[in-house]
C-alpha cells in the first residue's frame, strides 16, 4: 500500500503549501530528537520529514495524488496496482519510448518519401466543356535534381552513418521515475530519424534531392466536364524528398459563365423574348445552340412562361450510359413582352381589338371561373 503522506502530516489532500508548512513545524517541535529522546518519536520524526519533502515537491506530490509513492522504487499505487492513474499508452511510452505499441515503427526511416499532390486551375468556355479540349499547361513543381539524381549528396560523396544515434535513427534516455528507471526513445535530433547524415550536400538542391522548376504538361479534358470538376494526371505532381516518387497533378475546371445559356448538370436553359403580337399569331425563332442554328416554332396563342424542350441539345453526359444519345436537353423559356410605348394609331388598333374580343374590362378569375370578386362573393352567399 502506498503511504498516505497527507495523513502523516495530518492535513487534507487539498492543503495549501502554507498549511503543509505549519503542520510540519508543529510536529517537528514535538518529535525532534533534541526535544523528545524517545526512539518511536525519532522514527515518527523521519516519517514527518519525508512527508514534508514529498508534499512540497510539485512532481512528487502529483505522483502521490495519482496513487503512487515517489519514495518507493517500484512506485506501487494504492490497491497494489503500480500503474494506477496511468493509461496503457503512458505505460508503453515510459518503457519503450514515444510511439510504442502495436504497429509502431522502430529503427531509422527512409530518406526517400512520396511527393505531394499539386493543383492547377483551368478556365474553359461552355463550348469547350461540351466538346472537350486539350491544353498545354505550365506548372511550377518540385522535380528531381539533375545534379545528384535525388541522392542529395555532392558528386563523388555518399551519406554517412549518424554519430549521435549510430544509425538507429533514435536516441534513448534513461529517467528515474516512480516506476523506477525507465528508458524512453525519441527520433534522433541530428539525422531526424533517418540514421544517416549528408556531410557534403549537393550545391544545387541543398541535400533535398529535388529542386523547383517550371515544366509543360498536356491536359486532355473530356467532353461533359463542369465547373469544379477535377482531372487527375497521375505522377505529374511534386517529386518527394530524396527523389521519391511524385504525387499527382489535379486540373480543376473553372467554367466561364455563358452569355446565353445557364447550365444545370447536362441540361441547358435559355430565355427568348417574344413580342406580344408574335406570341398571339405564332412565329419562328432562330436560336444558336451548341450544334448550330436551330429553328424554334412558337405556336399561336403562346403564353408567358411557356417552356419549349429541345431533346438532346444540351451538354454531353460525362461517362454516362443511362441514355442512348448521351446528351442533356435544352429548355427554352419564352418571355412574352407587352409593349410599353404605343403611338396613337397602335392604341386605336388595340382598342378595336379589345372591343372585338369583348375585353374592354379585365375580369378576375378565381380557380378558373370568371367574374368579379363581388359577384363571386354574392353567388357564394346566395347559395347558402
Amino acid at each position: 500500500m502506498a503511504r498516505d503522506y497527507y495523513a502523516i502530516l495530518g492535513v487534507p489532500r487539498d492543503a495549501s503549501a502554507d498549511q503543509i508548512k505549519r503542520a510540519y513545524r508543529k510536529l517537528a517541535r514535538e518529535l525532534h530528537p533534541d526535544v523528545n529522546p524517545d526512539k518511536a518519536a525519532a522514527q515518527r520524526f523521519q516519517e514527518v520529514t519525508a512527508a514534508y519533502e514529498v508534499l512540497t515537491d510539485p512532481q512528487k506530490r502529483q505522483i502521490v495524488d495519482l496513487g503512487g509513492d515517489p519514495l518507493e522504487p517500484a512506485g506501487r499505487a494504492a490497491g497494489g496496482d503500480p500503474f494506477a492513474g496511468f493509461g496503457f499508452g503512458d505505460i508503453m511510452d515510459a518503457f519503450f519510448g514515444a510511439g510504442a505499441g502495436p504497429g509502431a515503427r522502430r529503427g531509422p526511416r527512409s530518406r526517400v518519401q512520396s511527393g505531394s499532390d499539386a493543383l492547377i486551375r483551368l478556365q474553359l468556355t461552355l463550348e469547350e466543356c461540351a466538346s472537350g479540349a486539350s491544353r498545354e499547361l505550365t506548372v511550377d513543381t518540385a522535380v528531381l535534381c539533375n545534379e545528384c539524381s535525388g541522392s542529395g549528396c555532392a558528386p563523388g560523396t555518399r551519406p554517412q552513418t549518424c554519430d549521435t544515434c549510430g544509425g538507429a535513427g533514435e536516441v534513448q534516455n534513461v529517467q528515474r521515475t516512480f516506476l523506477g528507471q525507465v528508458m524512453t526513445s525519441r527520433p534522433c535530433p541530428v539525422c531526424r530519424g533517418i540514421g544517416e547524415v549528408i556531410p557534403y550536400p549537393c550545391r544545387q538542391c541543398g541535400g533535398d534531392g529535388r529542386i523547383r522548376a517550371r515544366r509543360n504538361v498536356t491536359a486532355k479534358v473530356p467532353a461533359g466536364v463542369g465547373d469544379g470538376m477535377r482531372i487527375r494526371l497521375a505522377g505529374q505532381g511534386e517529386v518527394g524528398p530524396g527523389g521519391g516518387p511524385p504525387g499527382d497533378l489535379y486540373v480543376e475546371v473553372q467554367e466561364v459563365p455563358h452569355e446565353t445559356f445557364t447550365r444545370d448538370g447536362a441540361d441547358l436553359h435559355c430565355t427568348v423574348r417574344v413580342p406580344m403580337t408574335a406570341a398571339a399569331l405564332g412565329t419562328t425563332v432562330m436560336l444558336d445552340t451548341l450544334d448550330g442554328t436551330e429553328e424554334v416554332r412558337v405556336e399561336p396563342g403562346t403564353q408567358c412562361a411557356t417552356v419549349l424542350t429541345l431533346r438532346g441539345r444540351g451538354m454531353p453526359r460525362l461517362r454516362s450510359t443511362g441514355r442512348a444519345e448521351g446528351r442533356g436537353d435544352l429548355f427554352v423559356h419564352l418571355d412574352v413582352v407587352t409593349p410599353t410605348r404605343l403611338d396613337a394609331r397602335q392604341i386605336e388598333l388595340l382598342r378595336e381589338l379589345a372591343i372585338l374580343r369583348g375585353e374592354e374590362q379585365a375580369e378576375l378569375t378565381v380557380n378558373g371561373r370568371a367574374g368579379s370578386l363581388f359577384s363571386r362573393l354574392r353567388d357564394t352567399l346566395g347559395g347558402r
